[in-house]
């Protein structure tokens, strides 16, 4: 079966792959898509609960996975 390449996003909810130690951030982690960089470049805000940004970083995505809060079925 073949996988479709899902484009990414403005405000598409994402979690990122890997640890990213400079960032003080782990795999895992769910951030937002705020802005499109470049092609496959984003832009993504890490905020916590109280909506307090505590990390902001421009991100490829091979580095995102994006979250879904709905059956494709």
């Amino acid at each position: 079966m073949v996988k479709a390449i899902v484009k990414l996003q403005l405000l598409d909810v994402v979690a990122i792959k890997e640890d990213l130690p400079d960032a003080n951030l782990l795999a895992g982690q769910v951030g937002t898509i705020v802005e499109v960089l470049a092609p496959e470049v984003y832009e993504v805000e890490f905020s916590d609960d109280d909506g307090q940004t505590y990390a902001m970083l421009p991100l490829h995505s091979s580095q995102l996975l994006q979250l879904k809060y709905k059956s494709t079925a």
